[in-house]
């Protein structure tokens, strides 16, 4: 039998929803990357957020379609800095301390979110 897949194995739709609800507050509230979701009215950030669960659901292997546009387009003009992904990837590991996410699917998900940093980052 193989080997569950990342989408399994970090607790499948409800498991990435808990992890995006966990890391969008604590970007949203961050003094350096709060500016991103400044002036965006709740269905926006409630559109976002879906998408986010989306994407992360389809490339850990699930069954969700994506239907937003590439990372690249999605960040582009949005300046974001080597200082900004860096505050990212901090709270991103916090979240993923926070929920008890065991190591070998934390290492499969960094190593994941280190593969768009180019389509992400600007400056």
């Amino acid at each position: 039998m193989g080997q569950k897949s990342l989408y399994d194995r970090l607790g499948g739709y409800d498991g990435i929803t808990t992890f995006a609800n966990d890391l969008l507050p604590r970007l949203q509230g961050d003094s350096q990357l709060g500016r991103f979701w400044q002036n965006r009215g709740d269905d926006g950030i409630a559109r976002e957020k879906q998408l986010l669960i989306d994407y992360l659901c389809s490339v850990a292997a699930g069954p969700l379609y994506y239907t937003g546009r590439d990372m690249k387009t999605s960040h582009q003009g949005m300046k974001i800095t080597e200082s900004d992904w860096s505050v990212f990837l901090d709270h991103a590991g916090a979240t993923l301390k926070t929920l008890q996410v065991p190591q070998q699917e934390c290492d499969d998900v960094v190593g994941f979110v280190l593969s768009i940093k180019n389509d992400i980052v600007e400056a």
